[in-house]
């Protein structure tokens, strides 16, 4: 009878569309490809909910990138338009370091919307969205950001000062620390020398590189950094995989689909009792780069 009725249970929709997962998330971890050269790939995102600086900013615009770890901390305004946005992206990011490759951003409706998609498409820059199943897409943003918020906060609490007046200095002192994943400091990693500062005037000297030597030290340093970068994302990814497991789909699979609720879009009448499952569907076309799906919950149907 146990087992009738476990058999009863796996083959019952309303059950399988009710029932509370228990499992680890499916798909393993998929790290995002390590660029080829600084500033070819960037993420960016805001840091919102500020006290207003005497300029009357409120928020922090992170631009970084992906291969040096360097970063830029624009302070702007959450009211701020997208054009004035895209105005402050060019004078700031494009005039120092050129137009990116890609982008990598959370969809923050700044970032969505239409003017700021076809500035991009212009420049010939992709965009690369992260989903509410896989906000990890964005982590380095909200690594840096977690960095940004821990200095500022020190620095209003220590010298008693609006914290734009020291984001220059947090934004130096970020870029100039060493970093675990690329064995040296972003600023190393972008310029190909350590950054002159007091601490290190003696240390430091007028050491004079030219012509090839030059292209082959920066060449070097970047393959050492892609190297590194390399070993830090398999390390995590290792250690991801622990609590993940493998799963893939075959054309003709038939799965339930996991959606969250969007106001005015999708709303039963109780949210607390939504069910976690919509309708069964048929898999008919499964694109390369979504072979193995993460997060996503395997139930086969009579």
């Amino acid at each position: 009878m146990k087992r009738d009725i476990s058999d009863f249970v796996s083959r019952c929709l309303i059950c399988q569309q009710v029932k509370a997962e228990h499992q680890v998330p499916s798909g393993l971890l998929q790290p995002i490809t390590i660029p080829e050269w600084k500033w070819d790939r960037v993420t960016m995102d805001f840091v919102s909910g500020l006290p207003l600086s005497a300029s009357k900013k409120d928020a922090v615009w992170v631009v970084v990138d992906r291969l040096t770890k360097s970063a830029h901390f624009v302070p702007v305004r959450t009211d701020f338009s997208i054009d004035k946005l895209a105005e402050l992206y060019v004078s700031q990011i494009v005039r120092l370091h050129g137009v990116p490759i890609s982008i990598v951003s959370d969809r923050d409706p700044r970032f969505t919307s239409r003017f700021w998609k076809k500035l991009q498409e212009a420049l010939g820059t992709k965009l690369h969205f992260s989903t509410a199943f896989h906000p990890q897409t964005d982590g380095q943003s909200e690594r840096i950001i977690q960095i940004l918020e821990d200095m500022l906060r020190c620095c209003v609490l220590e010298f008693s000062g609006l914290w734009e007046r020291y984001l220059p200095l947090i934004e130096f002192a970020y870029n100039n620390s060493f970093q675990s994943s690329i064995k040296m400091a972003p600023y190393e990693a972008l310029y190909g020398r350590k950054c002159r500062t007091p601490l290190f005037w003696t240390e430091l000297g007028e050491s004079k590189i030219f012509g090839v030597d030059l292209i082959r030290d920066a060449e070097q340093k970047v393959k050492v950094i892609r190297e590194s970068l390399k070993i830090a994302s398999d390390r995590q990814k290792s250690y991801a995989d622990l609590k993940r497991k493998d799963i893939e789909y075959q054309v003709g699979d038939k799965v339930f689909l996991k959606v969250s609720p969007w106001k005015k879009i999708l709303r039963f009448d109780h949210d607390k009792l939504n069910k976690c499952l919509i309708s069964s569907y048929y898999i008919i076309f499964i694109p390369k780069y979504m072979e193995t799906l993460g997060k996503r919950k395997k139930s086969f149907l009579p």
